[in-house]
């Protein structure tokens, strides 16, 4: 095979990525987006690897089974997702098929039971929190959008299918506003410029929203204008934010904040409890399937209180908070001091006095609430890239009686697994579909101690 030459193949499966795979007659996997199993395509390949190349779409000259038109003008360009075209039902078998490959694969972990994915009542609309990096147009105008696929390329798109209806709005009223001022915008090559991205936060269940101004520098005359103007156009906008990133990083946020009008915080709902949400809290971005997936952990837990619950990564509290009333006492673990303040404050809006929450890394805090206290249970919902190797230790030292292992990258949750199990039998794993329209899924194991 050489790059660039064009080929007619048929998808055979769909990558944890998202892409489609096809297979060569020596079995090398070509890797090519927007297809899926049982298309038959014309493909030009892009890049050729020893044991897998990639190859980008040309034409459909068949479509598989479940192969719809994506309804987003600008999704063959845009990275933000990756299965629109794909009929929702058959996102999910995909998904969940992908959890068994990667259990089996990876884990070598077959006998469990894998439930059927929990499906979002709305499949488009449902993003919270989005995050547009900014660039200037042709006309020199201010835009927004995302980048595309490999890339840092914008891609303008001011209606997102996948944002919630608010998050659009308050773009375009922000743009229209941003782009009546001379501002310049960020460049990665030179850093220099002001505007680096517009995030925007909106509370599903509440309808308030803020807004977070992300920019080099604090070099910004008429940002208190801007922040006024904008919440007395948008009565859902409670506050505006100016955070400060003149670093030369992909990391979209940076370590100072300042409020230029309305209130840092909004408040938004999971079941009964409330949460502050503040410029750089972690809250789930879907929030209706935020609670399915926290109803399975509850669900996890023993019909009776269990006596004393370890919530690691805990974040701003969300989980050990919505499964308070199940527990005697819940120890939450948080590495970010920020993290930690909010989740203190989330645990006094609900009223809730048997959390505590400890400042530190989950391997360093892990040991001493294990040898202090009578853990029988943990519930983990760590990063993308999992439990490191000392905290898997720990669990095999101790011998819980039983571990609840959220995750949103069930490749590094399989990956843990496979070490765990030398103690600990997988008994089921719940996916809860958070990201439709995107390969991403979250997954909840259950584990018990071998008897």
């Amino acid at each position: 095979m050489k790059k660039g030459e064009i080929k007619t193949l048929e998808i055979k499966d769909l990558a944890h990525g998202g892409d489609g795979v096809a297979k060569t007659k020596s079995g090398m996997a070509i890797f090519i987006a927007r297809t899926l199993p049982g298309d038959l395509v014309k493909a030009k390949l892009t890049k050729i690897k020893k044991d897998y190349a990639f190859a980008e779409l040309i034409e459909i000259i068949e479509a598989g089974p479940g192969r719809i038109k994506a309804p987003c003008p600008v999704y063959n360009k845009c990275g933000g997702c990756q299965l629109q075209h794909i009929d929702y039902q058959k996102e999910l078998e995909f998904k969940q098929n992908n959890i068994k490959q990667l259990f089996k694969r990876i884990a070598g972990i077959e006998n469990f039971e894998l439930k059927d994915v929990l499906a979002a009542d709305d499949d488009f609309r449902y993003r919270n929190k989005a995050q547009f990096p900014l660039k200037l147009n042709e006309e020199e105008q201010i835009t927004a959008g995302f980048y595309q696929r490999k890339s840092h390329d914008i891609v303008p798109n001011h209606n997102c299918l996948i944002q919630h209806p608010l998050i659009n709005r308050i773009l375009k009223l922000t743009l229209e506003e941003l782009n009546k001022f001379q501002l310049s915008v960020y460049n990665e090559d030179t850093l220099q410029g002001l505007l680096r991205h517009l995030v925007i936060r909106v509370g599903t269940c509440t309808n308030q929203a803020l807004l977070v101004l992300v920019t080099n520098g604090d070099d910004f005359i008429d940002k208190n204008l801007i922040a006024r103007t904008l919440m007395r156009k948008i009565p859902e906008l409670k506050g505006v934010v100016q955070n400060i990133n003149n670093e030369n990083t992909n990391v979209i946020f940076g370590k100072r904040d300042i409020l230029l009008a309305g209130q840092a915080k909004i408040t938004e709902y999971i079941g009964a409890k409330a949460y502050f949400i503040s410029a750089r809290s972690f809250f789930q971005v879907n929030t209706l399937q935020a609670k399915k997936l926290y109803d399975t952990a509850a669900k996890y837990l023993d019909s009776k209180q269990e006596a004393e619950v370890i919530d690691a990564f805990s974040g701003t509290g969300s989980i050990g908070i919505y499964l308070s009333d199940k527990a005697k006492k819940i120890y939450g673990i948080e590495s970010l001091k920020a993290a930690v303040e909010d989740a203190q404050k989330n645990a006094e809006l609900n009223q809730i006095n048997n959390i505590e929450f400890k400042l530190g890394m989950v391997a360093a805090k892990l040991p001493v609430l294990l040898k202090e206290n009578k853990i029988e249970t943990i519930i983990f919902d760590p990063p993308r890239k999992g439990l490191n190797q000392k905290t898997i230790e720990l669990l095999l030292e101790n011998e819980l009686k039983k571990i609840i292992y959220i995750s949103c990258n069930p490749a590094t949750q399989a990956r843990d697994l496979k070490k765990l199990k030398k103690k600990y039998q997988l008994v089921e794993i719940q996916p809860v579909d958070l990201f439709p329209q995107t390969y991403h899924i979250e997954s909840v194991a259950l584990l018990k101690l071998k008897v």
